[in-house]
């Protein structure tokens, strides 16, 4: 039995990689996550050491923003003084581009690629169709049991292996010290850091497919270490190399610092050049409530310059820590944040008087879903393949020409997602016990909750006759990584659920009368809410309106009309045209040879966390997100506790997600989408093989492979609240201070108890009070 000592150095060893999320849920997440507790430069050299790559902006991209503008040159400056650092700024940009980044060659190219096969046939999930034999015995005992019918090595007959995992790692590793030991385990955990992080995500969520074919990091170190004992004939303690203390490393740092600080000073100065005074109050015709997303900043100006419109934000999975349970499959999914667990379980039922509606859809997708399933059958099968493939290969090939030339006529359109079955039923929430739905329906009291939280953190005081939840989610076709350009809030699951189930609950007249009876929450006799859905690729917004009573239709008509005129306004911007940006947005979505259906949260660098009348008229150019808060609601601090601790946490994840695949695609990101593969349904490698990609496409963040279009930039935090209760939070909150600390993220906090003055989190509790001058200075 390996021994608890043993046990906490593999553990230890796997913070060296993020999880690797799926494919059908590809949440973003900082794949150095394991390294948030020491500081962001600690944390790059360490990946430089045990992953052998390079985690900060290459030359090309400092040369870009400093000629584009978006290195301020006075603010440069002072940094490079700080340093010591007396020439041009020039000077040292050739000095960079002068040190020329070159990816060393794999010496363990082959130890690589034996173990991504093994990996491969084993985490299979259902796309191959002879599966490896003996897989629910778990990957080591699966792997001793073929490993000698294996003609690539010469393995010993299987009575020479170790039995367990635990024997082979102690039989291998006996003459290391504890710390070579851990070396070992972080430089091997390292070499394929998509793999083991897909094991990390594998073991933490404990899926279907964990239950039934185990794997776990143990498995994979003992069978790579034996591998790679059996090619090189010895294990080895890996060495590293590492660079003087103003290198490369220590300048691109700088620079990087000087970048983020540009954008910070000019995100300030706009909103401290806002004219936030209140408006005289007129009817209001709308409110709408969308995700905190950068794609709904764009959006919301469009649809307040339309008419008296209002506009919040709020995390997408709409403080419903929930999963929903498909119609049409039966499939349970998250949606709600990576970091909080599922309570409940949203699911459908029919709406009233529309049961043979609802037999009549579940009937025609499981007629679809076995027709697909079918077809894979009948192309995969040995015995029917060629006479497949020969007999349907005119009707293929017509299809194929067809999606090719004419890629948004309605012959491709019905392969995207729609919306029938939210016109025919209504969802339902049940408490969640373990993995299993316990009973219908959840207390009065858990309703109350829901909904009165959510009105906590919008900081709500007033209701429009129609109030719209809209969710958001992306329609692309043939694309891989279409999660990732869903609701991250929602673990990369659309937010139309969880929309369409906290409008059902406000709308009940027990929750609303508790409402008022408990916290004297005075909803109007008239106000109705209703869910939504954001299509982020060509920014329609569909509205759940099928039960709407006959009082509203006329509300809701109008808003119809305003929201397709605002559809195509603000698809026109989005995509930098003067016109036809939504015929140009559907042909993006619905081609099947598109690699950019649209940008995602490319650009994301900002978030800030306040009233809407601080960045409303201001253009932020979807570069941050936007959450609702109004610090005079909320004098306990709770609302901006939970927004701090769930959301902001959230959005450093996505903007790291974002930096690490800008900065090395190749290393972190997911390569080129020209030459992706799909593995086994859960991922993609480039080309034939190798390690899975766990981080975002390069089309996904460069508009070519050496052009950037995003900005990889560290979050920068705005909140505007009393300095005295922001750092009560943080005091309460290690993790909270650990991230600012370790400079993953920044933080500036606008007083508005003293005229909304700027002050700069520095370091263990200390803020630094901005001066105007120095915020022009970008």
């Amino acid at each position: 039995m390996i021994n608890q000592d043993f046990t906490d150095r593999i553990e230890e060893a796997s913070l060296t990689v993020g999880k690797t999320w799926p494919l059908y849920s590809f949440v973003t997440s900082n794949p150095l996550s394991g390294y948030e507790g020491k500081t962001f430069e600690d944390a790059t050299a360490e990946a430089k050491k045990f992953i052998g790559v390079s985690a900060l902006p290459q030359p090309y991209f400092f040369r870009q923003a400093w000629e584009s503008g978006k290195i301020n040159k006075e603010i440069l400056e002072d940094l490079l003084q700080e340093a010591q650092l007396f020439q041009h700024p020039e000077y040292y940009l050739a000095e960079i581009e002068a040190q020329k980044i070159v990816n060393a060659i794999n010496p363990n190219h082959e130890l690589d690629r034996i173990v991504s096969k093994w990996l491969g046939v084993f985490l299979d999930e259902g796309m191959s169709e002879w599966e490896m034999p003996e897989r629910s015995k778990g990957f080591y005992k699966a792997w001793r049991n073929l490993a000698s019918h294996d003609n690539e090595l010469n393995y010993p007959p299987i009575a020479q292996i170790p039995e367990t995992a635990s024997a082979t790692l102690l039989y291998l590793l006996e003459k290391f010290d504890e710390n070579q030991q851990l070396d070992i385990f972080k430089s091997n955990i390292g070499a394929l850091p998509g793999y083991t992080g897909y094991i990390k995500y594998r073991m933490e969520e404990n899926s279907a497919w964990q239950q039934k074919y185990p794997i776990t990091i143990q498995d994979y170190l003992a069978v790579r270490l034996w591998i790679a004992k059996h090619i090189y004939g010895e294990i080895t303690v890996p060495k590293v190399a590492f660079e003087d203390s103003y290198g490369l490393t220590a300048m691109q740092h700088i620079w990087l610092k000087a970048w983020e600080k540009t954008f910070q000073n000019k995100l300030i100065a706009k909103l401290k050049s806002k004219n936030t005074t209140a408006l005289p109050e007129t009817k209001l015709q709308a409110q709408l409530v969308f995700c905190i997303d950068t794609r709904s900043e764009m959006i919301r100006r469009h649809i307040e310059q339309k008419g008296n419109y209002e506009t919040f934000g709020y995390a997408g999975f709409f403080g419903l820590a929930t999963d929903y349970k498909d119609l049409a499959t039966g499939l349970v999914r998250k949606s709600c944040p990576p970091i909080v667990a599922s309570a409940y379980t949203i699911s459908e039922m029919a709406q009233q008087g529309k049961d043979a509606s609802v037999n009549k859809y579940i009937e025609k997708a499981e007629f679809l879903n076995f027709s697909e399933f079918l077809s894979k059958r009948m192309k995969n099968m040995l015995p029917s393949a060629f006479g497949y493939v020969e007999g349907a290969g005119l009707i293929y090939g017509f299809k194929m020409l067809w999606r090719t030339l004419f890629p948004a006529t309605p012959i491709t359109i019905d392969a995207l997602k729609q919306h029938d079955h939210e016109n025919i039923c209504q969802p339902q929430i049940h408490s969640n016990v373990g993995h299993d739905v316990q009973k219908i329906d959840i207390s009065i009291a858990e309703k109350v909750a829901i909904v009165k939280s959510a009105f906590d953190l919008l900081g709500w005081e007033k209701f429009a006759p129609i109030v719209v939840f809209v969710g958001h989610a992306s329609h692309s076709a043939n694309n891989p990584f279409a999660s990732s350009l869903d609701c991250g809030a929602c673990a990369a699951s659309p937010g139309r659920h969880n929309a369409r189930m906290l409008a059902k609950l406000a709308n009940l007249p027990e929750v609303r009368t508790n409402l008022s009876k408990q916290f004297n929450i005075q909803i109007p006799v008239d106000t109705l809410f209703i869910g939504a859905e954001h299509d982020t690729t060509t920014d329609g917004i569909v509205l759940f309106d099928a039960e709407v009573p006959n009082s509203h239709l006329p509300l809701i008509q109008f808003l119809k009309e305003d929201l397709i005129e605002m559809q195509k306004s603000t698809i026109n911007e989005r995509l930098g045209l003067a016109e036809n940006g939504l015929k140009e947005s559907r042909k993006k979505s619905a081609n099947w040879a598109e690699t950019r259906p649209e940008w995602g949260l490319a650009g994301n660098a900002g978030f800030i966390i306040g009233p809407r009348n601080i960045t409303k008229h201001i253009n932020l150019e979807s570069s941050c997100f936007l959450h609702s808060y109004d610090w005079k609601l909320d004098e306990s601090g709770t609302s901006l506790e939970t927004i701090m601790q769930g959301p902001m946490v959230v959005t450093q994840w996505i903007n790291n997600h974002y930096y690490f695949s800008t900065v090395n695609n190749e290393a972190f990101g997911g390569g080129s989408k020209i030459t992706h593969n799909v593995i086994g349904r859960f991922g993609v490698v480039q080309g034939n093989g190798g390690d899975l990609k766990f981080g975002l496409p390069l089309q996904s963040v460069n508009l070519a492979d050496k052009e950037m279009f995003h900005q990889p930039l560290r979050l920068s935090v705005v909140i505007q609240a009393p300095l005295k209760r922001v750092a009560e939070i943080l005091d309460r909150n290690s993790n909270l201070k650990s991230l600012l600390n370790n400079k993953w993220i920044y933080l500036v906090v606008m007083d508005p108890q003293a005229n909304d003055d700027i002050l700069i989190y520095a370091n263990n509790g200390q803020w630094t009070s901005v001066e105007t001058s120095r915020i022009a200075k970008a």
